[in-house]
């Protein structure tokens, strides 16, 4: 066969096209990170990428994490990790990693790369949250960052300039095979009408969509990452009929996921976050049952897409100060049993993963206990003994593990106590106790006693 130009080749440049080729495989071969293959080396082990659209349970570095800090700090996390193995995101731009394109056609990948290096180094499934964007994409100044306007979304003469950069992110990560485009619609109110932007989201999404896609048709894309956003009984500003206990989810949330899940050019999963608690920071009727909303919420996104379900984020405790509620520190027992319970619900909800919200700070939880850095997975990697393993951590890695991805989905566990959650997998069970006050459970004929807030797993036949 000719090539194209109708000359064939001779002896001496099929050789030398041979090398070529050769060389080329010896490349690939020996490619390593940031832009190649996964790293192996001695702080951690690699294992295969889910392909699929379901990573399972885990959670999102934020601007603090185990890339900074000292070496003990570091090297302590790492062991962490990589011996309770989990999906780990990052975003693009923000919450730790920098500008990746800080001029149109110049690069800058040096934050994600040490980012991404780190989940490789430590066994974890890569995520990328495909947020935030460049300044010259949204109005501001080539070669310049303005961390304050983070939050601002690409201008519409922009989205296609975005979808490129996220094509190139999945060239430079070819072992990256999940990405979740933008975070809950940031930038995307639309104030003179006093709703959401979602058909300019959802062009950017498309073009997101097909950009990766033809990098690589196994990536595994979704959205559109909405706040599900809701209001107490009695309050309807903007009720809607999903609706519980807890409340009713906010009218223009739900037509923002309408006009998506109608117009998106396609998706292997779908993605959104939310709190237990109300848009202006109330509880109904309080905040286990308050919990009850990521169960309904999650059966009405499964009922009109069918596709897998992720909570990239989800909260339970109202932040400290401002007053009222807002002025409530929990202990951090009371934290650990609402996070479990949050996880039930979700799971009970049809979820088939999520991406806990890691909070680390720069200088808290040294005390070990997350005194200092209140529901933190570890203490601060700046602290000679920081990295050191945190109550939300215990749970989250045994959640995780005990309801992998792939695995029978969880269900609901009957435990004879209204105030007594269960779920169940196919060899273990989570129990939390909602209450201050110790009770007994009745699990496969027998009594089971505990605490108050206590959460407690057991082994089933």
């Amino acid at each position: 066969m000719l090539r194209r130009g109708g000359k064939r080749p001779g002896p001496a440049s099929a050789i030398a096209a041979a090398v070529v080729v050769l060389a080329m495989l010896l490349v690939m071969l020996v490619r390593c990170s940031p832009a190649g293959a996964p790293d192996r080396d001695a702080k951690g082990p690699s294992r295969p990428r889910t392909a699929g659209p379901v990573v399972g349970w885990g959670f999102t570095h934020t601007q603090f994490s185990a890339d900074h800090g000292t070496d003990a700090a570091t090297d302590r996390v790492s062991r962490l990790l990589s011996a309770h193995p989990m999906p780990q995101n990052q975003h693009l731009m923000g919450w730790g990693a920098g500008n990746p394109e800080p001029s149109p056609g110049r690069y800058d990948f040096t934050d994600l790369d040490r980012r991404v290096a780190l989940i490789r180094r430590t066994g974890g499934t890569p995520v990328l949250t495909l947020c935030c964007a460049p300044d010259w994409m949204k109005g501001g100044t080539a070669g310049q960052t303005d961390w304050d306007a983070l939050e601002k979304a690409p201008e519409p003469a922009h989205y296609a300039d975005f979808a490129a950069l996220a094509g190139k992110v999945a060239q430079r990560y070819p072992d990256v095979r999940h990405f979740v485009v933008w975070n809950e619609f940031k930038g995307f109110f639309d104030d003179r009408k006093g709703r959401w932007d979602y058909e300019g989201y959802t062009r950017m999404y498309n073009l997101v969509y097909r950009e990766l896609k033809k990098v690589n048709a196994e990536n595994q894309v979704g959205g559109p990452y909405l706040v599900m956003d809701s209001f107490v009984p009695g309050d309807d500003t903007h009720a809607s009929d999903v609706k519980g206990p807890w409340g009713s989810i906010d009218q223009r949330t739900l037509d923002a996921f309408g006009y998506w899940n109608a117009h998106r050019a396609g998706a292997d999963f779908v993605t959104v976050d939310g709190s237990s608690y109300s848009k202006d920071g109330r509880y109904a009727p309080d905040p286990f049952t308050a919990a009850r909303k990521f169960a309904d919420v999650g059966r009405w996104l499964r009922a009109r897409t069918g596709l897998p379900l992720w909570w990239s984020e989800w909260y339970v405790e109202i932040a400290a100060g401002g007053g009222g509620d807002r002025a409530k520190v929990w202990s951090e027992r009371r934290r650990i049993a609402a996070q479990a319970t949050a996880l039930v619900e979700m799971a009970a909800g049809g979820a088939a993963g999520g991406f806990y919200w890691n909070p680390e700070d720069e200088g808290g939880g040294g005390d070990g206990g997350g005194g200092g850095c209140p529901g933190c997975l570890w203490s601060s990697t700046e602290r000679d003994d920081g990295g050191r393993e945190l109550p939300m951590m215990q749970l989250l890695s045994r959640f995780s593990a005990a309801f992998p991805p792939g695995a029978r989905p969880p269900r609901e566990l009957a435990t004879g106590r209204a105030q007594v959650l269960g779920l169940a997998g196919e060899h273990t069970a989570l129990l939390v106790n909602t209450s201050a006050r110790p009770d007994t459970a009745t699990v496969d004929g027998q009594d089971i006693a505990l605490d108050g807030y206590q959460v407690r797993w057991i082994d089933r036949p």
